[in-house]
């Protein structure tokens, strides 16, 4: 178990009740970043609480309302991957930085300057985002903020997401996994044909495009069928 003095609050808010545990921030973060680590050894104390600075500790009937349970390690684990994050100042920093460059690289990769019909540098893009003081969200996905921030460039520097429609067909044996079509991408028209098949067309970024054709191969072996639309 973590040392006190290391300890920062993870919050969870459900409507007006407030839930919080004292966490080692390192093994918290990475918990929600997708790493699989046992939730007792990031927990400071077995305990959870409505107000950790005064100790002041939650009701079973309140636990059991809200999680369905009373099981420390299952109601921290909720309450570290849904709730708020205390960050270190250093923490923080570098989850910014972090994130600041993934967006970026991936701004960089769907937009052009649609004077040249060019990609924006990375310096210029990083410059830009600086001028129009944008801020990065440490804990958002980067697509979550990607739209935004162009918006927010567009007086900086002549910028636009060139997208491209592709028609694609997904044979039958593998449209079990067509909802993660949906999930990754944006579909905009789609049919299912007699013969079980799953016909659709598919908006993307063009600077992403190669990532849906990686996508469906790996998903149907090489097996679909693709066309792009414009």
């Amino acid at each position: 178990m973590v040392s006190l003095d290391k300890a920062v609050v993870a919050r969870y808010k459900h409507g007006k009740k407030i839930f919080e545990i004292l966490v080692d921030p390192e093994g918290a973060d990475s918990i929600r970043s997708g790493v699989k680590e046992e939730i007792e050894k990031v927990l400071v104390a077995d305990e959870i609480f409505v107000d950790a600075s005064k100790g002041k500790k939650a009701t079973e009937e309140d636990l059991m309302e809200i999680f369905s349970t009373v099981e420390i390690a299952e109601i921290a684990g909720t309450i570290i991957k849904k709730g708020e994050l205390q960050l270190t100042t250093e923490q923080r920093r570098k989850k910014i930085d972090a994130k600041k460059k993934m967006v970026v690289e991936r701004i960089a990769r769907i937009s052009i300057n649609p004077k040249t019909n060019t990609p924006h540098p990375l310096t210029r893009i990083e410059i830009a985002m600086n001028e129009a003081k944008v801020q990065i969200d440490p804990f958002k996905s980067v697509d979550e903020q990607v739209t935004a921030i162009v918006k927010a460039l567009r007086p900086i520097i002549p910028i636009k997401i060139e997208e491209t429609a592709i028609a694609i067909k997904i044979p039958a044996i593998y449209t079990g996994q067509v909802y993660e079509i949906k999930r990754n991408f944006t579909v905009t028209k789609e049919e299912w044909q007699k013969d079980g098949s799953f016909i659709a067309v598919v908006t993307v970024p063009a600077g992403i495009r190669d990532d849906l054709f990686s996508f469906l191969n790996r998903m149907t072996k090489g097996e679909a069928q693709t066309k792009i639309v414009k």
